[in-house]
């Protein structure tokens, strides 16, 4: 191609998302900048990878340059910074699809393009540019992308000052790169000294330092020669006594696309039957997706050093917060994604992987118990899914798991440590599910086990009223909620100081059969509790009904079954229920009182009365009568 025939700029606008999503990168996204750098390496490293695996069916792709290499040219004069690789490269199509608009990113368009392609090849791949492009536009005024993409003769340009359209046209092939991708950032005037060799070295050596191509630095107008400042060998691959803690934290950093430490590293070479290395990360701090409703984890797969996926199935869900990957000897490189996705040997990969993580989790829960808090705080909800999903490890992440308890003071315990604590006669590993740790503490229904100092699990989480439902027993020990069914703890005795509640007399037997029939059509029964001590009543579910918790978020999410009546429990030793049981009011009154207190019993459990009108009015003519 020649100057003359190059054709004038189109102008597009960008997509509505991308133009909202530019808005949130430059004002809100990253609070530190120096991410842009990170992104870019990362996305030009992908590119490298991503024709890595394309030469491997079409080794001509390389042309004569086969080493590949990012390139960061520096010139602080002009206040600009250039991000070149020499990968897969765009063409001028490519760019409109990448690089305008989010929903088609380089990952979903590159997959879509080959979902009819009969070998699978390459539907696995990222693509070259994804979101984080867009960060450059935190510290530059506009950003140039020259691409030729390998194998082609043609190459274009894309521009934008990143306040809502972007241009793209040919260029004369004198002006693009061999092949690959050219990223010119035109830095804001405040941005200007991420221009000087300083600065972007020891952004890539803390950010990009161990990514799998190799990276060099010049500075324009420098008579130092360029200079190699990250050897892009793969850090899985060495020796864990070459590789510092450091080196370490730096590559999580880079495959996480976090910013904090690891708090857990795993790095080992698996050797036998079938060979893979693995390095993997628990983060420090929670991932943003971490409660992603795909679920998806988070592990990279190679083989042979050749980058595949981002999207096997490397892990279960509930593990999806290990960062990290997993590079394979054995898996061969011309497998579609999803005939990996069902081999046997990824199987075995996948079983080993995730009983290693387990083991390791183990093992610091048993020898440092602080850090194994401190994750356990962090990632606890979503290990417990693998309780409800996982039966074949269910006993062993009963063992990982951690609670705070009834009598814990905030303490996290294990069900070891509740196990060893139980009460004479005591049959059942008790729990409270809600939505809030204080709140659950504060129920109603536990009054009757804090007097016998029975430990009661208190479980906030929405996954806990899901695993506790599906037969889980712990050293032969059921789970039993301790609001739901009757509760038999006449066989425990009081803790000292406590005093056994006094049976009830014939005038609150009479209360109470007069409630039961007053209420008939909102419980199934109105009956003696031996779980309140304080408190006048609580509601509680039968023994064959869904636990309260449960109902409440089902119903919540429209995937309640028609909602079963509750039990209304009444403390006889009460003195207002003794009162009640005196008084001489009509049947009127005796209803009003009767329904009032089962309103009552649904404030305490945080949920408002059935009938808020009929509550009023109730209340209104019993404080009406108090006044006369």
């Amino acid at each position: 191609m020649t100057t003359d025939t190059v054709s004038a700029p189109e102008t597009h606008a960008f997509e509505a998302d991308v133009s909202k999503l530019l808005h949130m990168m430059v004002h809100s996204v990253y609070s530190d900048k120096d991410v842009f750098l990170r992104e870019l390496i990362s996305n030009a490293a992908d590119a490298c990878e991503k024709l890595r695996y394309e030469a491997i069916s079409n080794p001509a792709l390389f042309g004569e340059d086969p080493q590949l290499r990012i390139t960061l040219t520096l010139d602080k004069e002009a206040g600009t910074i250039v991000v070149e690789d020499n990968g897969i490269g765009m063409s001028a199509a490519d760019m409109g699809e990448t690089l305008g608009t989010i929903a088609r990113s380089g990952t979903k368009a590159f997959m879509d393009k080959l979902t009819a392609d009969k070998n699978g090849e390459g539907q696995q791949l990222i693509g070259q540019f994804g979101v984080g492009f867009y960060s450059a536009f935190m510290v530059a005024g506009n950003v140039d992308v020259v691409s030729r993409r390998a194998g082609t003769d043609e190459a274009a340009r894309w521009s934008s000052d990143g306040l809502g359209t972007y241009t793209i046209a040919p260029v004369d092939t004198a002006e693009a790169p061999a092949r690959g991708t050219r990223v010119t950032l035109h830095m804001l005037d405040d941005t200007k000294t991420y221009a000087e060799r300083f600065t972007v070295e020891r952004i890539v050596k803390a950010q990009s330092g161990h990514v799998p191509v190799p990276i060099f630095i010049r500075e324009v107008g420098s008579e130092e020669e360029e200079r190699q400042v990250a050897d892009g060998a793969a850090l899985w691959t060495k020796a864990k006594s070459d590789i510092s803690e450091e080196d370490y934290a730096d590559f999580y950093r880079s495959v996480a696309g976090q910013l904090d430490k690891p708090a857990l590293t795993l790095h080992y070479r698996a050797e036998g039957r079938h060979e893979y290395s693995v390095l993997t990360f628990i983060p420090e701090t929670k991932p943003f997706d971490l409660f992603d409703p795909d679920r998806k984890g988070r592990i990279k797969l190679y083989v042979r050093r050749v980058f595949i996926t981002d999207e096997a199935e490397i892990l279960p869900r509930y593990l999806r917060f290990v960062r990290g990957l997993v590079d394979s000897a054995d898996l061969p490189l011309n497998m579609s994604r999803e005939m990996i996705q069902d081999s046997p040997v990824l199987s075995a990969i996948q079983k080993g992987v995730s009983n290693r993580i387990l083991s390791e989790l183990d093992k610091i829960a048993t020898s440092d118990v602080d850090r194994y808090g401190a994750i356990w705080e962090n990632f606890g909800a979503v290990l417990k899914e693998g309780l409800y999903e996982d039966f074949e490890r269910r006993a062993q992440l009963l063992g990982l798991a951690r609670f705070k308890t009834s009598t814990s003071n905030g303490d996290w315990r294990s069900l070891k440590d509740y196990v060893a604590s139980l009460k004479d006669n005591q049959t059942a590993i008790y729990y409270a599910t809600g939505t809030d740790l204080d709140r659950i503490a504060q129920s109603p229904q536990l009054e009757g086990f804090k007097a016998r100092g029975i430990e009661v699990l208190l479980l906030p989480d929405q996954v806990d009223s899901f695993w506790t439902t599906v037969g889980v027993d712990y050293d032969g020990k059921p789970f039993k909620s301790v609001t739901q069914g009757a509760t038999d703890l006449s066989l425990i005795p009081l803790a000292e100081g406590s005093a056994a509640a006094d049976a009830p007399n014939e005038d609150v037997n009479s209360f109470i059969s007069f409630a039961k029939e007053a209420l008939a059509d909102q419980v199934s029964d109105v009956r003696v509790s031996d779980r309140l001590t304080t408190s006048a009543v609580c509601i509680v579910a039968s023994e064959s009904a869904m636990d309260l918790q449960l109902e409440r978020m089902l119903a919540a999410a429209g995937q309640a079954p028609e909602r079963a009546k509750p039990i209304l429990e009444v403390n006889a030793g009460h003195a207002l229920i003794a009162k009640l049981g005196q008084t001489g009011a009509s049947d009127e009154e005796r209803s009003d009182l009767a329904f009032l207190l089962l309103d009552e019993a649904r404030i305490a459990e945080g949920q408002p009365p059935a009938d808020p009108r009929a509550f009023t009015e109730r209340l209104e003519r019993l404080m009406a009568k108090s006044l006369t």
